[in-house]
């Protein structure tokens, strides 16, 4: 089973992202912000971090660094409001998705089965 972290500070959408995930057949932690993150990264093996990119303290470009130094083979998709941000993040994480709000939960779990190259989970008409 795919094994994704998720780390996005709005309570209300982690909740919804996690359960959508988990729904198709994902395994999903989430927590509220990057510091959070890192003890899970150290101590448990992820196939996908799954980041907002603004979240205080440390953000999301940040974990990812610090991630990739302890799960180099670890996939990063980033999720953000910002679209300026989001146009940086190349240059930053070259190999990084980027995923900009407002977005479709299809298209999040799209996005998902991409970057592991699997069939949609996702059910014909769209619905999660």
């Amino acid at each position: 089973m795919i094994k994704i972290l998720l780390a996005e500070d709005d309570s209300s959408m982690r909740v919804y992202l996690a359960r959508a995930l988990e729904r198709v057949g994902y395994a999903v932690s989430a927590v509220a912000n990057g510091t959070e993150a890192l003890p899970l990264l150290e101590r448990d093996q992820f196939d996908l971090l799954l980041t907002d990119i603004v979240m205080p303290g440390m953000d999301g470009i940040e974990l990812a660094q610090r991630a990739a130094a302890l799960a180099p083979s670890m996939r990063v998709m980033f999720i953000t409001g910002f679209a300026a941000v989001a146009l940086k993040t190349g240059a930053t994480h070259p190999h990084a998705r980027v995923l900009s709000k407002p977005f479709h939960l299809r298209d999040l779990v799209l996005e998902v089965d991409r970057l592991f190259g699997i069939g949609s989970m996702a059910n014909p008409d769209g619905a999660l």
